[in-house]
């Protein structure tokens, strides 16, 4: 049974917001507006308090109060929004109570373009400002331009952090391990790579690298299980659902489900020796981000299941089963531009609509 303050909180959300219907498998669900006025929002970070954070790509982020008020934070670190890259995600880890430390993903200027960086800092919420900013890490320098810089974060069972990283446009480096590029890393909170990890033997492989062989993944979440799920953009065709495990090469650019925007073949097929193949894939391309897998009774049905927003469709990919199939889409007007998906610690599931500038919230 919940408890009784997190239902409160959720239902003050509800206060002054217009209620719509959402039609699903389940029957009619009620999609609430829960706050609005921001410009290219990225990502949800449930706090305490009945309070939550919100990061702007542009380089802001936000404390939002259970009524939909906005208080913009101070004190972030520098960050270089150019293209895709900017202040990305979000993460209030299990120890926030205790330490007050939140985590951001962001593009870091370096000598010769842009990389993707994670800062760690304390929160202040009564000040609205972070202190004792750091960036624990950045990937090794050498990426130019402002494409794929994956950028999702999640904190695993041990209290390490996983990080997101895709190939920056340069498609071969997804298979050099000597650079960060088109990754998944393991960290420690305080940016060091983790023991256990696969390449940390001395070698010229980079010791945060968890798999690698990725393209852009742009969600990423742990199931109760504690198996790590990720999705990634493909090219033209070929967005993937991955299970992400330790020391695996999930292919690309030398296999992919799609083709290059110009038409012409990738790599050498869809499938080859050593090579990890996708749980799922689209073709056409839905142009993924933010993926949440869905464990609580709220929706009983749907325990266990994935869900996916699509930047290109405008709607919510449910996915389930043994054999990962789409098996429903959530489609109304207000899912514009899904960038983000959450499940809210009362059981409801959150999401931003990036054309909206919103963050809605599904219930029953």
């Amino acid at each position: 049974m919940r408890v009784l303050l997190i239902g409160l909180f959720f239902m003050a959300s509800t206060i002054g917001a217009t209620a719509q219907t959402l039609q699903s498998s389940l029957g009619d669900l009620t999609l609430t507006r829960i706050a609005s006025g921001f410009k290219t929002p990225w990502a949800i970070g449930f706090l305490p308090e009945n309070q939550f954070l919100v990061t702007e790509r542009r380089g802001r982020l936000y404390l939002v109060d259970p009524n939909g008020s906005k208080y913009r934070i101070s004190g972030l670190p520098n960050v270089e929004a150019e293209g895709q890259g900017g202040l990305l995600d979000v993460l209030v880890p299990g120890d926030f109570a205790i330490t007050q430390n939140i985590f951001m993903t962001f593009a870091k200027k370096q000598p010769r373009g842009s990389g993707t960086a994670v800062a760690r800092a304390r929160l202040d919420v009564n000040k609205r400002a972070l202190t004792e900013v750091e960036t624990i890490f950045e990937i090794a320098e050498g990426s130019s331009g402002g494409r794929h810089f994956g950028s999702r974060i999640a904190e695993g069972p041990d209290g390490s952090l996983y990080v997101t990283i895709g190939d920056r446009g340069d498609r071969p480096s997804a298979q050099n391990l000597a650079t960060h590029n088109g990754s998944v890393l393991r960290i420690a909170k305080s940016g060091e790579a983790v023991d256990g990890n696969p390449f940390t033997g001395g070698t010229s492989a980079q010791a945060e690298i968890w798999s690698y062989g990725h393209r852009n993944p742009q969600g990423m979440a742990f199931d109760q299980s504690g198996r790590l799920w990720a999705v990634e953009h493909g090219a033209r065709g070929g967005d993937e659902v991955n299970l992400v495990r330790r020391g695996k090469n999930y292919g690309w650019p030398v296999i992919a489900y799609g083709r290059h925007y110009s038409g012409g073949k990738i790599g050498e097929g869809t499938r080859k020796a050593g090579m990890e193949q996708p749980e799922h894939f689209w073709d056409p391309s839905i142009a993924p981000s933010g993926l949440m897998v869905y464990e609580d009774d709220l929706f009983d049905e749907w325990q266990g299941d994935i869900f996916i927003g699509s930047l290109k469709f405008d709607y919510i990919s449910r996915l389930s089963g043994a054999n990962l199939t789409e098996v429903e889409a959530l489609k109304s007007a207000e899912t514009k531009r899904v960038r983000d998906v959450r499940q809210a610690p009362d059981g409801t599931i959150w999401f931003i609509s990036e054309d909206r500038g919103a963050i809605f919230q599904i219930s029953r």
